[in-house]
């Protein structure tokens, strides 16, 4: 069986609103708070890694305003944020990445240090390096590429076998806030491999999944045929140098399906399959899998009836890829399939963002099958457990701590 859980643990470190946090992820969790609370902070964390490891960190600073834009305000005035993963990989292998950026006069900013270990399945380090200030300091390897400090070491040590699958997942994980008018638009065929944030490559990825994962395709169907009614299929047209999508839909009495261009459907209609389609990119397990799943709202611009149909796509998804969505729907969480492990509270205090399991009593309530997490959410009961907060260990804070599986 499958075990989709790719990252088992994630630190942040003067993140935004995030002073710190230390939280266990499964293969299912949702970020539950108020508007504002910081949920998006935490997947756009994640984020920041995929784009450095894709791009740079200079450009993936930049996208976001720079560094001063990043790093926590506080009257402590912080100069530096920190990322640290706990990971696992299909066949075993663990360990820990690891890495802190400092600021810089003039909104520049150097990796003050940068760790990386490997473990075999029994839990033995094989590989590992760590730099600081844009100096190898220590490596399994006794010849590996230079190191500066403005740029991710991984990138550089994708080069070496052991480094790689590491490298590959972190950098194709995917996180989306899809945009409808975006995927209206005609789009650019690329590889299909990754769906683009916005969902501006969503035909050509449509398009990979067809033709290597038909069980997926259909799933993803199915399921939207479930939040559109009369949707009968869908398809993949090219138009020029371009493609877009196709819509076979039952119109009133007709006996044959009607076909629509993705510029005559709802927001609701495309947002959706956007959300689909990120879930079930790579269900089938093959090689270029997508390994972690970021989704904000998944719910927003979708009937709230319809709110079922998409959280039982997650579930169903949860089984071979790791997800991670941010949501304040009651109606997407009204499930008692949906169990407290699963949930993580997020609230804002005084500026700063809490993330934490629920309380004990919103564990005990959905645990006994009192409410499910959607009527707790409508109670105004998601609440982080402040206890488990204060017992968090130190060297669980700790970005460059000594792996404890």
């Amino acid at each position: 069986m499958i075990n989709p859980v790719f990252l088992k643990r994630v630190v942040l470190n003067n993140y935004k609103s995030i002073k710190g946090c230390s939280v266990p992820l499964g293969p299912l969790t949702f970020l539950v708070g108020q508007n504002g609370a910081g949920k998006s902070n935490f997947l756009e964390a994640l984020r920041l890694v995929t784009e450095s490891l894709n791009t740079s960190l200079e450009h993936a600073l930049r996208e976001k305003g720079g560094i001063n834009e990043v790093r926590r305000r506080s009257s402590g005035h912080p100069t530096h944020f920190g990322i640290r993963l706990e990971w696992q990989l299909q066949d075993g292998t663990q360990g820990t990445y690891a890495f802190r950026v400092g600021a810089q006069k003039r909104g520049g900013f150097e990796i003050q240090q940068e760790e990386c270990r490997i473990f075999s399945s029994g839990l033995f380090e094989k590989d590992f390096y760590r730099v600081e200030d844009g100096t190898l300091k220590k490596s399994s390897f006794q010849v590996g590429p230079p190191a500066s400090s403005d740029r991710l070491y991984l990138v550089a040590a994708s080069g070496l076998t052991p480094f790689r699958p590491l490298y590959d997942a972190l950098s194709r994980m995917g996180f989306y806030n899809l945009n409808p008018d975006e995927i209206r638009e005609l789009q650019p065929p690329d590889t299909g491999e990754v769906l683009k944030r916005d969902g501006s490559n969503l035909a050509s990825v449509l398009n990979m999944i067809k033709k290597e994962n038909g069980e997926g395709f259909d799933r993803v169907v199915a399921f939207l045929s479930k939040v559109v009614p009369g949707i009968q299929g869908i398809d993949v047209k090219h138009v020029g140098r371009k493609e877009t999508i196709e819509f076979r839909q039952l119109v009133g009495n007709s006996k044959d399906a009607w076909r629509f261009m993705a510029e005559n459907m709802s927001d609701g209609t495309l947002r959706a399959l956007g959300v689909l389609t990120a879930l079930f990119q790579s269900s089938n397990g093959a090689g270029k899998k997508v390994p972690f799943v970021g989704i904000e709202e998944p719910e927003v611009a979708v009937h709230p009836g319809a709110a079922g149909v998409l959280r039982d796509g997650l579930l169903t998804a949860s089984k071979t890829t790791q997800i991670a969505v941010t949501s304040h729907s009651p109606d997407l969480l009204d499930d008692k399939e949906i169990h407290d492990e699963s949930i993580l509270a997020v609230v804002n205090k005084n500026g700063e963002t809490e993330i934490a399991p629920l309380d004990e009593a919103g564990r005990t309530a959905i645990r006994d099958r009192l409410y499910t997490a959607g009527e707790l959410l409508r109670l105004n009961q998601i609440q982080p457990d402040e206890e488990a907060v204060a017992k968090i260990p130190p060297y669980q804070l700790d970005l460059f701590a000594d792996f404890k599986p």
